[in-house]
């Protein structure tokens, strides 16, 4: 507060000018310091590819911006980059070091999209749906479950999503998410004040399928880590009132800047998950036929979660997130749950 010459904000203060100053001028020298550690990385090893890891990798802006400068032919980020990387990476030290495991060399991905953690089968979550007198609709394949969705999404709800492993690390990446239209101006405000429990300015992140990313983006390589910010294709820009500058900060944060303003940052960029039907195909094939429906294979995705608390991992943990917020329906596996035909809800 000395240094800078006015008092730190509180979490749920207005946004003033010279926050958002303090804030790009920190992002600028991080920016400058990884570009430069980056350079001199290239210089040192002459290698055409990068792996970054450590909590300063989840700069997605940052990242976006080492990527355009193309020093390397290709980049790596760790998905859980911050501290709980180190786990994974104490176990594989153990497997190479300690039981001396040969390094083979994999075109492939295996971090498999980072869904490592738990899953829970159709029978288990019905059984537990029963056992809790839980209402809910049953649907026998993944193609009829994401055609009544899709209608849910576009009429301008709010749905849980959960399917399969619980992703490893701080994005939500299909698995366990929270899904809306990023087409609705209003979907981010209520998303924010209604489900995430947060200021509502938080602009989302867009999942949108790999095969197609360059349609809406100016990004020509996969971030199925949502670990890399790109500007939105200038086709798809508004242009902005000539008193922009003169608004308020909140009034600046909810104009429509774009085709897809739930997920378009003040400056017409978005922080991207790209989605193929490898790692992700339920998530996929709904993107696929939200891109039918609407011409945009693009959602919004944000962690399955409430501000403090941690994403959810169990069936129980969601259907608690679902019923003590605004959501609208809740997909667990091949069942689908309405909020109107749910109970009280007593916490």
């Amino acid at each position: 507060e000395q240094l800078f010459g006015f008092p730190r904000r509180a979490p749920e203060a207005p946004i003033e000018s010279h926050h958002c100053d303090l804030a790009l001028a920190i992002q600028q020298f991080t920016e400058t310091v990884v570009l430069r550690l980056a350079a001199e990385a290239q210089r040192l090893t002459e290698q055409s590819q990068l792996c970054l890891a450590g909590g300063v990798a989840l700069n997605c802006v940052a990242n976006g911006k080492l990527l355009r400068q193309q020093l390397f032919k290709d980049i790596f980020i760790q998905p859980a980059a911050g501290d709980a990387g180190g786990a994974l990476g104490a176990a594989l030290a153990t497997h190479f070091i300690y039981f001396q495991q040969a390094r083979v060399p994999s075109a492939e991905d295996l971090m498999q999209g980072a869904a490592l953690g738990p899953s829970f089968t159709s029978a288990t979550i019905e059984a537990w749906l029963k056992a809790k007198g839980i209402p809910y609709h049953r649907f026998e394949d993944s193609s009829t479950l994401c055609e009544a969705v899709s209608d849910r999404i576009i009429e301008g709800e709010v749905v849980g999503w959960f399917q399969g492993r619980m992703e490893y690390g701080p994005r939500a990446l299909g698995h366990r998410s929270i899904l809306g239209d990023p087409r609705h101006p209003k979907m981010q405000q209520k998303l924010n004040l209604k489900i995430k429990k947060r200021e509502s300015f938080r602009p989302f992140a867009p999942a949108v399928l790999a095969k197609e990313v360059h349609h809406y983006f100016e990004i020509d390589a996969p971030s199925p880590y949502m670990l890399l910010v790109a500007p939105v294709r200038s086709s798809l820009q508004h242009t902005l009132p000539q008193d922009y500058h003169q608004l308020s900060v909140q009034d600046r944060l909810r104009l429509p800047h774009s085709d897809l303003p739930a997920i378009t940052h003040v400056n017409y960029s978005a922080r991207i998950q790209t989605v193929d039907d490898t790692m992700h195909p339920a998530f996929h094939k709904l993107l696929r036929i939200m891109k039918e429906k609407t011409g945009y294979g693009i959602l919004i995705n944000t962690s399955f979660n409430v501000k403090d608390e941690p994403i959810v991992c169990t069936p129980e943990d969601a259907y608690r997130c679902f019923r003590q917020t605004d959501m609208d329906c809740l997909v667990l596996e091949k069942f689908l749950l309405d909020k109107k035909e749910q109970s009280k809800w007593n916490s």
